[in-house]
């Protein structure tokens, strides 16, 4: 019986706690934030809101402290959102604490100062010096894994010793457990992954998902390696099984449907999923920054448009188009024709030559705008009204 503290009372954490329980620990739970679960976790029925269950008596509420933080414990799992990993990763290196730990959480976070992407585990040790981290991913569905359905995880650390001691204390005949030393990888496939679901979601039909899982995968393996992972871990659980998972019944593919419908993210998120996180749309913004301006974008299309797409409340078509097809704005195209043609060039990978260049600029010298009077259009003057253009969009792309 080893003595575990799990720190963050949401939905993955606390079922992560049953598993737990049922190999036999002594297993404390804390809520650093949130009120709600801070309620429910120390009732005496202990109902948690987001399992729709009544977690296990054996379980311990604990309020979170720093003497709490300072007891001797054999684990401490970390279960907070990402925007938690900043906290807690400053009250562990303010304790000095060298119990060994394990994350759950999944996530990227761009550093601007030194402007890098950072996993969750480089984030702690940024804060905290170097402490024993062991991370924890996979297709793992809190409802699912709280009613004891058979569930595999994988856990990562560079002694893989250190992560198969963890597994034996929290495996069980349902909860399975495999092993890395790719730790880097194994949480870059689990943060992505949440973004590549949003993009095969909005496929509108089998074939269409199909041919973007492909494509995604093929993306997440380079994106793997380029951040220092191995392209193989992407074939495993982090990467394809958790892949899969979220398409198949996560909030990520739920709102690419609606994207794919042609609603922009805003438009959607008001409408069909206001009180709903939506980790892809969050990460994207997160790691904007530094994928568009150092990440070749031939490499990751799909990724590419969707971070434009999200960032700029595009209507969201589908993202196969993106391999295939170049949205060019007119008002672009207008405001500098040569840079857009220079986009045109990139995108079918041929060369923009001074030559063409030198032959465009002189056109435009030439062709001034309105040269031959300006043209005034009304919808009137072809039998057209705004409702009928409307109507006609709405159902070019599906919007109800």
């Amino acid at each position: 019986m080893k003595k575990i503290l799990i720190i963050g009372g949401g939905a993955m954490g606390s079922a992560f706690s049953i598993p737990c329980l049922d190999n036999n620990n002594n297993v404390t739970i804390t809520e650093p934030h949130s009120e709600l679960f801070i309620k429910k976790l120390s009732s005496r029925d202990k109902f948690h809101p987001s399992l729709k269950i009544n977690l296990p008596k054996k379980l311990k509420y604990r309020q979170f402290s720093e003497n709490l933080l300072k007891e001797n414990f054999d684990l401490i799992v970390i279960a907070l959102s990402l925007s938690g990993i900043d906290f807690i990763g400053k009250e562990l290196k303010k304790l000095k604490i060298k119990t060994p730990i394990l994350v759950l959480t999944k996530g990227l976070k761009y550093e601007k100062k030194n402007k890098r992407v950072l996993t969750i585990s480089e984030q702690l040790n940024r804060n905290s010096g170097k402490m024993n981290i062991s991370v924890l991913k996979g297709p793992c569905l809190a409802k699912e894994l709280a009613r004891k359905n058979q569930t595999s995880v994988i856990i990562a650390n560079k002694n893989i010793k250190v992560a198969k001691w963890i597994g034996q204390q929290i495996s069980t005949k349902y909860y399975l457990i495999e092993y890395s030393k790719d730790i880097i990888g194994i949480e870059v496939c689990s943060a992505i992954k949440n973004i590549y679901s949003m993009i095969i979601g909005s496929g509108q039909s089998l074939n269409t998902s199909s041919s973007l899982f492909h494509r995604s995968l093929l993306e997440m393996k380079y994106l793997t390696k380029y951040f220092g992972g191995k392209e193989s871990t992407t074939l495993g659980l982090a990467g394809v099984g958790d892949l899969y998972v979220s398409v198949a019944g996560g909030r990520n593919s739920k709102m690419g449907t609606y994207l794919g419908k042609g609603y922009t993210f805003k438009t959607a998120k008001k409408k069909f999923m206001p009180n709903d996180t939506v980790e892809g749309e969050q990460l994207v913004r997160e790691i904007a920054p530094f994928v568009l301006k150092k990440i070749n974008k031939k490499k990751i299309p799909l990724m590419i448009n969707f971070i434009n797409a999200i960032l700029k409340n595009k209507e969201g078509r589908t993202l196969l188009d993106s391999t295939t097809n170049l949205d060019i704005d007119y008002a672009d195209f207008i405001k500098d024709p040569i840079a857009t043609m220079e986009n045109i060039y990139d995108f079918i990978d041929k060369p923009f030559e001074e030559s063409i260049k030198i032959k465009m600029e002189f056109y435009i010298k030439n062709h001034k705008k309105h040269k031959h009077g300006k043209h005034d259009y009304e919808l009137k003057d072809y039998g057209l009204t705004e409702e009928i253009i409307e109507d006609r969009i709405a159902s070019k792309w599906q919007i109800n």
